[in-house]
């Protein structure tokens, strides 16, 4: 996997291209590794997952699962916890103070899909392919993609799209709700950066607290949003961010955020 930071910007690559970048456990363990430092780097304030070439990400490496077939497993409960732990990795581009952002070419399959829903935002060219794909090898699925799809599509669909796996083009998907722009190839990236790099520079305590609203709000009574809603809307308050943004809107200029 590469890293490159762009001003407060950190992008992350999986760079396995001669494998349409599947998830090997290598891989996982990098992904993992660098978005749990990520969350806790200050300098960082949005990060963008991309794969290397023309695919996001294929998803897990089946044929590693081929190779590994005839072989004896681990014990069960040793592979719950090894998997479980790489599904952090879900969890952390869910739920980091922070925004991600999926930058997708090409196929974007199963646990590779998984990924790219657990993001804050998705964008693609015009090249990109979506599908659960999980029922066609066999399996259920994981990296919290029954989680995700069902927020984003709505059960029924969801249901249809994990028993039946369709290939979904670019415009399918985003009619679906599953991206959140499309762009011709030459165009992806700098519309990805130029999101990703205004969301680093922007309130970083009211951007945190405003996922932290979100991601509570899916199974929270309204009551108790309203409550968490007003104690992070205080906080927000007392930040120099606010301060300064209230200070620019009085004197009819942008923001200059720390």
């Amino acid at each position: 996997m590469r890293q490159a930071r762009h001003g407060g910007v950190l992008v992350l690559t999986l760079d396995r291209p001669e494998r349409r970048n599947a998830l090997s456990l290598p891989l996982y363990e990098s992904l993992l590794a660098a978005l749990q430092a990520a969350a806790r780097d200050d300098e960082i304030g949005a990060v963008v997952l991309t794969g290397a070439g023309p695919s996001f990400c294929a998803g897990g490496d089946v044929v590693r699962m081929a190779n590994n077939a005839g072989t004896t497993p681990a014990p069960f409960e040793s592979r719950l916890r090894d998997l479980r732990r790489r599904t952090g990795i879900s969890e952390l581009l869910h739920a980091m103070p922070k925004p991600t952002i999926s930058m997708i070419r090409g196929h974007a399959i199963g646990a590779g899909l998984s990924l790219a829903l657990a993001c804050d935002m998705r964008y693609a060219d015009t090249t990109a392919r979506l599908r659960t794909g999980f029922v066609d090898v066999g399996l259920s699925g994981d990296f919290g993609a029954h989680y995700f799809l069902p927020r984003l599509v709505g059960a029924a669909k969801a249901r249809e799209l994990f028993l039946t796996s369709p290939m979904l083009d670019a415009p399918a998907a985003a009619a679906l709700g599953l991206l959140n722009g499309v762009f011709e190839p030459d165009a992806l990236e700098t519309a990805v950066m130029d999101t990703a790099t205004r969301l680093a520079r922007g309130p970083r305590a009211a951007i945190a607290h405003i996922k932290d609203n979100l991601n509570e709000a899916a199974h929270l009574r309204l009551d108790e949003v309203l409550d968490r809603e007003c104690w992070r809307q205080l906080r927000c308050m007392e930040t120099p961010d606010h301060h300064e943004a209230a200070r620019a809107f009085a004197e009819k200029r942008p923001p200059r955020f720390a």
